[in-house]
């Protein structure tokens, strides 16, 4: 029964609530039938969804799945019909495996809602131009969900090519929710959030081999309200890295590996960075990834400040490096200036991290000597290493201990 339908006693009483209800349905069974195609609704227009609101289907506007195809034109009808409704609007992608090229699907939008239901698998052309194959720019209100694949088709080009194709990048998005689906081997960063806020990544799987370049699972930068929950992220760089400008972010039950871990940084590289504040990583597992946690900022470059940031209950397995803050971060030695980092850090905690390491070295804090770290806090760090004693190293920093750490600090 409706939950908001009151009670009754008898079965007349309810008869006349339950006629309708069966009307209703077979309303909406005959308009979704008409627009597939049959008289009296353009085949290319909306039928009503399921949950309310219009349903617009990819095939419906002439997407064939035969991974041949190129949909990207019809992709980008049905987002224009979808974001011009006044209705809550679905997008389906139906089980098939369509091709498509590079899409730019752009608000603002008059529909209160879209949602993109991916049940098939969506596969990139080898030539993807630009910074994205899918750019979601200036949506509010947006769920893409399912169980569907975005495959990047990687392995084509990262031998030969050096793309910088983001396979999902959202760009001043707010209130959004991606749920469910697999990004597959990307041709370069998987997801990057830029400059949005309110955005939920849930029970989404990111996967590329160990050794593919710029692979990283989730970047963000300059955005607020992140939160990253029940999600299988394996990359050949970073599984989730967190750019300047970010606030309000929440990693939990999220497992990492391959690749080279859960970073902060690198910060201060560039003029007039934001701060990063406010960083919750809890109930992690790290499994075979270079790195474990880290921290770092470029030497002798920008100011910038990075404050209220916690690591707990966080599992290593063969971790090479768990728990590292870098302020001489200087990969392919490219820095021509060796004076210390501007980048501030402070309040920052490492609490029940357990598990073992590839390396002796289990905790390397190497801090700025123009602003040591403040207020860093190591507590009941077990990792126990393969390949000799379990250290520590501390530098620029006066850490608070308690419970038990490798020596060393």
């Amino acid at each position: 029964m409706n939950k908001n339908m009151k009670p009754s006693g008898t079965l007349m009483e309810t008869f006349p609530a339950m006629f309708l209800l069966v009307l209703v349905a077979s309303f909406n069974m005959v308009g979704a039938q008409r627009g597939a195609g049959q008289p009296g609704m353009p085949a290319t227009g909306p039928a009503p969804a399921a949950a309310g609101g219009c349903l617009f289907d990819v095939t419906k506007y002439g997407a064939v799945g035969d991974e041949k195809t190129d949909m990207s034109a019809v992709l980008c009808k049905a987002w224009a019909d979808a974001c011009g409704s006044a209705e809550p609007s679905t997008i389906l992608i139906p089980a098939g495996k369509f091709l498509c090229g590079k899409t730019d699907l752009k608000g603002p939008c008059k529909s209160p809602q879209i949602q993109i239901q991916v049940l098939g698998t969506v596969t990139a052309p080898n030539d993807v131009a630009g910074e994205s194959w899918f750019l979601f720019d200036n949506v509010n209100n947006l769920n893409i969900n399912g169980n569907g694949v975005f495959d990047g088709q990687g392995p084509a080009i990262w031998k030969t090519v050096k793309s910088v194709a983001v396979t999902l990048r959202f760009n001043y998005v707010t209130n959004a929710l991606i749920e469910g689906i697999t990004s597959k081997d990307s041709k370069n960063f998987h997801f990057i959030v830029i400059g949005g806020k309110n955005l939920t990544f849930s029970h989404i799987t990111i996967t590329a081999a160990g050794d593919s370049p710029n692979t990283d699972g989730i970047h963000m930068g300059r955005a607020a309200q992140i939160s990253i929950l029940d999600s299988n992220i394996g990359t050949g760089d970073d599984c989730i890295s967190v750019g300047d400008g970010i606030s309000d972010l929440t990693v939990t039950n999220v497992t990492c590996g391959p690749g080279h871990g859960i970073a902060i940084g690198s910060l201060g590289m560039y003029p007039n960075e934001s701060p990063v504040k406010g960083i919750h990583v809890k109930n992690c597992t790290l499994t075979n990834t270079l790195n474990g946690l880290r921290i770092k900022s470029w030497p002798d470059r920008e100011v910038c400040d990075a404050s209220d940031i916690h690591f707990d209950d966080i599992i290593m397995n063969n971790v090479s490096f768990p728990i590292i803050v870098d302020q001489d971060y200087c990969p392919w030695n490219t820095c021509k200036n060796t004076g210390p980092s501007k980048v501030s850090l402070s309040d920052i905690s490492f609490t029940n991290i357990v598990g073992t390491s590839g390396t002796p070295e289990i905790v390397h804090l190497n801090c700025s000597s123009l602003h040591p770290c403040q207020n860093v806090q190591l507590s009941n760090i077990d990792v126990k290493s393969t390949s000799g004693p379990a250290t520590s190293v501390c530098c620029n920093v006066k850490p608070t201990i308690s419970g038990s750490i490798p020596p060393g600090c």
